[in-house]
């Protein structure tokens, strides 16, 4: 019965600006108490509670609390809920002090409260100030009956105090299909919406947490074994954890794992707020402002020196990227961390020292838009180290309070998560992604990773000075395992290819059969596409499908190099079965270029304008599907040329349209234009396992096609009958309707 609560709701509408508090409670809540065994009676509606402390000057007046739910067993209040908006807060700030207020008044005197924003729910006790049961609302059915012995009528019973075990794990009541799942569309981005990620600390690409939020939810569940073995900045890893998976950290960066081990780190925050009282009175003190005090604390608070810097930056060394007064300060506010921490506090506290280092150093940009506070040093926004034209000179304190605060929100965030009995669930590690003998064969239930495009960005040389502050130490052998091209280490192609193909072969290994890999890729040349497909096949995954996912706003170095940078990114799914299909090589009868510029024009006609991320992720995954990355990739490492010449660039929508005053171009035949868009659009059908209904192939393949000549939909089906056959309302293609498409060798 609990599964079907929801079943017909489409939790896609809490995306809605129309989806509000009232809706949470009629749409979503009410159901839920009727489920638990609230009759209308039992549920108390906004009730007015007056505030007995307030009191305003001279004169008390009376201050009406309002909750949303008061639950009424044996006629006195049990428990009290309050809906909040989709996109507020309940599992700490303003909101859950709200509710406690309500929960220890006079008149409710309730032991529990509870808050539901329609995504998640949220129950708490008043004695304990992090949830004792927390879950998002579609998983209800996993966390049922933990909610029911907490919460049902027959829960409570007067004369005794009832007391609470912790939560259960949860148990699935249906076997969870994992090769049954579909692939994910794109998701709408939400970058700014948790805490636990955003402001904490910078780093030179990050997923969207929500993104990687609903994959690791679509294609696992609780109790899996989640890895990333490019971790990053970490996303993977703690969304997992916050889903209740186990999670694998794993990157060639020390900052990386720095950042990872310091932000889910099991600390007492009372304890971590005095440290920073401590701290920050300290400094105050001896701030060093005059020039013989800067002086004085440069001999006597150690910084990095002597650093060398990677080719192309402004200065040579480390300490150039700095005033005196910057090192100085910077040195002062380090040693009293040391100095005045613990084992357990000092990992939050130089988080958000290493966090304050991305503004205080002469290569910080500030936003001119926005107040001098917000911008980026020029490892994050230019991925060189580049000296801003106008030195910004910040307040280190009050630089270093903002990030404190953000660390301290983050981890109130994911309170319930980190403590000793769940971090053992996550685990952090500085290593390769070459070599994950660490790990048994087999052991893994979910990867989702995004490894370094190419020569896009040198990780371990924009990170020099960061981990040189932090003395986390990078070898001669870390630079010569990181899988990138180019750097200070003038890495090959080659090299690359060679580190990113072991990788995936040990990302296979570890991978249990009939589970999924889930790889973001983004880039020009579709060589390294056809590496990633290639290696893959080779190791045994079987290709399921590509989605192109944007990353949300548009970057500053998208904005500054429109026609070099990719915004967005593909997201290949893969899956480790024991017979895997492969991807086979269509032979469609016509070149290259006639296939590129059809694409082209194709995707011109669909959008009415392409951007370059439109055009790219066509191209990439028909050439997925359709096997001709092999071509692609000998005759165009770069399409941009090619698009400038053939195509007329709108600058304010960033969009490639027909030339003015040309057609689309007629040189190829129709039959071989509507067979190539044919296969392609069926082969997705059949790996989604959905099916090709007659109508949503023209409709679909119709808009590609407008280029001078539009089929008929009789043409259409002519060469429809030729390559595939008919099952019941849908179609799909025939084995010996693909006699001119090859197999790939996996040899």
């Amino acid at each position: 019965m609990i599964n079907q609560l929801f079943e017909h709701f489409d939790f896609a509408q809490l995306d809605s600006p129309d989806f509000k508090e009232d809706s949470v409670r009629e749409v979503l809540i009410l159901p839920l108490l009727k489920q638990l065994g609230y009759e209308q009676p039992h549920i108390v509606r906004s009730k007015s509670l007056i505030h007995p402390f307030l009191k305003i000057g001279s004169q008390k007046r009376p201050i009406k609390l309002i909750p949303d739910y008061l639950l009424k067993v044996s006629n006195n209040y049990a428990w009290v809920l309050d809906a909040k908006a989709p996109n507020e807060n309940i599992q700490s700030g303003d909101n859950v002090e709200q509710v406690y207020s309500y929960s220890i008044h006079p008149e409710v005197r309730s032991t529990f409260f509870a808050l539901c924003n329609g995504r998640a729910f949220a129950l708490f006790r008043q004695d304990v100030t992090k949830p004792i049961l927390y879950f998002q609302l579609k998983d209800i059915a996993q966390y049922w009956d933990d909610l029911y012995a907490h919460l049902a009528p027959s829960a409570f019973q007067m004369g005794k105090r009832f007391v609470y075990s912790p939560p259960k794990s949860a148990i699935n009541t249906a076997p969870f299909d994992y090769l049954s799942q579909p692939l994910l569309e794109e998701i709408t981005v939400k970058k700014r919406a948790a805490k636990r990620h955003f402001g904490v600390h910078g780093y030179f690409t990050k997923q969207a947490w929500n993104v990687v939020n609903q994959y690791i939810a679509h294609f696992s569940q609780p109790g899996d074994l989640v890895l990333d073995s490019f971790g990053g900045s970490g996303i993977t890893a703690i969304e997992a954890m916050m889903l209740d998976r186990r999670a694998i950290h794993l990157d060639l960066n020390p900052m990386s794992a720095f950042l990872v081990d310091s932000l889910t780190h099991p600390v007492d925050l009372d304890e971590l707020k005095i440290n920073f009282e401590q701290i920050k009175f300290a400094y105050l003190r001896h701030e060093p402002i005059s020039e013989d005090a800067i002086e004085k604390a440069l001999k006597k608070y150690p910084y990095p020196k002597d650093f060398v810097l990677p080719k192309g930056s402004d200065v040579q060394l480390i300490q150039d990227l700095f005033s005196k007064k910057q090192l100085a300060q910077l040195g002062f506010l380090k040693h009293l961390i040391l100095k005045k921490s613990n084992k357990n506090t000092q990992k939050p506290l130089l988080l958000a020292f290493s966090s304050t280092l991305n503004k205080l150093n002469l290569t910080y940009h500030h936003s001119t838009y926005a107040t001098k506070n917000a911008g980026d040093s020029s490892p994050m926004r230019y991925y060189r180290y580049r000296i801003a034209p106008a030195c910004v000179d910040l307040d280190l304190l009050k630089t270093y309070e903002k990030k404190f605060s953000a660390v301290v929100n983050a981890k109130l965030e994911i309170a319930d998560k980190i403590n000793q009995d769940t971090i053992a669930n996550l685990q952090v590690m500085q290593g390769t992604a070459t070599d994950l003998s660490f790990l048994k064969k087999e052991s893994v239930d979910y990867i989702y990773t995004d490894p370094p495009y190419g020569k896009k960005i040198p990780y371990l040389d924009l990170s020099v000075m960061w981990n040189a502050w932090l003395e986390l130490p990078v070898t001669e052998q870390d630079y010569a395992l990181e899988a990138i091209e180019g750097g200070e280490h003038e890495k090959s192609k080659a090299d690359y290819n060679a580190l990113i193909a072991k990788s995936i072969a040990e990302m296979y290994r570890v991978l249990k059969f009939d589970r999924w890999m889930s790889f973001v890729f983004a880039h020009k040349d579709p060589e390294f596409w056809h590496l990633i497909i290639e290696t893959a096949e080779r190791c045994g995954f079987e290709y399921v499908g590509a989605v192109a996912q944007k990353n949300g706003q548009t970057s500053f170095k998208k904005r500054q190099n429109p026609f070099t940078v990719l915004s967005g990114q593909l997201i290949i799914n893969f899956r480790k079965v024991r017979r895997p299909k492969y991807i086979m090589k269509a032979s469609l009868g016509m070149d290259i270029g006639d296939i590129v510029i059809q694409t082209v024009e194709g995707v011109i006609a669909k959008y009415q304008g392409a951007t370059l991320e439109q055009i790219n992720d066509e191209l990439i995954i028909k050439g997925l599907e359709l096997g001709f990355l092999d071509l692609l990739k000998k005759q165009y490492s770069d399409l941009t040329p090619l698009l400038l010449e053939l195509f007329d660039f709108d600058k304010s929508s960033e969009c490639f349209t027909i030339k003015a005053n040309k057609s689309f171009t007629t040189q190829i035949d129709l039959h071989l234009r509507v067979r190539y868009y044919l296969i392609s659009y069926l082969r997705r059908m059949e790996r989604e396992n959905k099916s090709a209904i007659f109508d949503d192939i023209v409709f679909a393949i119709m808009p590609l096609l407008k280029n001078g000549v539009t089929p008929e939909s009789q043409t259409i089906l002519s060469v429809l009958e030729d390559i595939a056959y008919c099952v019941g309302d849908g179609w799909r293609l025939k084995a010996d309707g693909q006699a001119t498409l090859l197999l790939i060798s996996t040899n």
